[in-house]
């Protein structure tokens, strides 16, 4: 967990596509990135709702490519919702539920 820990300060204007950053559920998920998984860290407060965030940067995928996404944050520009699906990675609630809460989004222009 060392390793997460780290993250949380790293920046997303040095990343690349397909890069993952760790970071608390308080901060917003930034434009071009989207949420991967969720889960609660002691780093981010207490409380039973998932408190962490892992997201991915989207920016610079070919057309075509295909990435699985939690449904907390909207596909960015350029990405299409292909399927929906539940998983228990994406639970970014304190409620739980077994619909769908995460997608496959398609790189489309």
């Amino acid at each position: 967990m060392a390793a997460a820990a780290l993250a949380f300060t790293a920046s997303p204007a040095t990343a690349a596509p397909g890069d993952t950053l760790n970071m608390c559920a308080s901060a917003l998920t930034p434009s071009g990135w989207v949420d991967v998984q969720w889960w609660n860290s002691s780093g981010c407060g207490s409380g039973f709702t998932p408190n962490s965030k892992q997201i991915k940067d989207l920016q610079g995928y070919p057309v075509g490519t295909q990435v699985n996404a939690c449904a907390s944050t909207w596909p960015p520009a350029g990405w299409t919702i292909v399927s929906t699906y539940y998983t228990s990675s994406c639970r970014y609630s304190a409620v739980p539920s077994l619909d769908p809460n995460s997608w496959t989004l398609k790189r489309t222009s």
